[in-house]
């Protein structure tokens, strides 16, 4: 599948919003949106009224660019997602976030989705003991998280290690740093998921 590889920050910019797609940079003065730039392009500085269906997809677009996948596999989640019994929009958001690499970014073990999916692709984790290697790995309540036993001691966990005192899981996953293992202990619900997207509008698109 085809994935975009310019700079992640312009995507920020285009949306307008932080997406958290660069890691720690984001929390920082250099962040462009925190320096209020513009959307990329000419017409980037031109203020014009959207119109219904700009707002809603660019809402669904957000969505997509915030767990980083692609359009057709978007789709998908949202084709399962209508056709369970819940809340669509809520059923959407809760099967994004299942997704092991978007696991392995909230537990702490990665400071983005782009660096955990590196990480899951490159195969140091492991979901109850068995290695798995697809970032779009759906968890499961009691599924076990952890770190490989020979990737342990990589330099990238030891600084995940350090940043840990900074950070807060979501409470539907229980994180052991010192052990580098993470257990999903339910699915989460709504106002678990901090996702800056209004997943009602991308029903909304979808249904038309």
């Amino acid at each position: 599948m085809a994935r975009y590889t310019g700079p992640v920050c312009r995507i920020c910019r285009r949306e307008g919003i932080k997406l958290f797609l660069k890691g720690e940079r984001c929390y920082t003065d250099k962040c462009p949106i925190a320096k209020h730039h513009p959307a990329p392009g000419m017409h980037g500085a031109t203020r014009h009224k959207p119109t219904e269906y700009a707002i809603r997809l660019r809402e669904k677009q957000k969505a997509r660019r915030f767990y980083g996948v692609g359009e057709r596999q978007f789709r998908r989640y949202f084709a399962r997602a209508a056709r369970s019994r819940g809340v669509t929009g809520e059923e959407l958001l809760r099967l994004l976030e299942r997704r092991l690499d978007n696991f392995v970014a909230r537990a702490g073990f990665a400071t983005s989705r782009a660096e955990a999916r590196q990480l899951v692709l490159h195969g140091h984790f492991t979901v109850n003991g068995k290695r798995v290697n697809i970032p779009s790995y759906w968890l499961r309540p009691g599924d076990v998280v952890a770190v490989k036993e020979a990737s342990r001691d990589l330099e990238h966990f030891k600084l995940m290690r350090e940043l840990a005192a900074h950070r807060t899981a979501p409470s539907w996953m229980s994180v052991d740093m010192d052990a580098l293992m993470a257990t999903v202990l339910r699915l989460p619900q709504r106002e678990e998921v901090d996702a800056p997207v209004d997943e009602h509008l991308i029903v909304e698109l979808y249904s038309k």
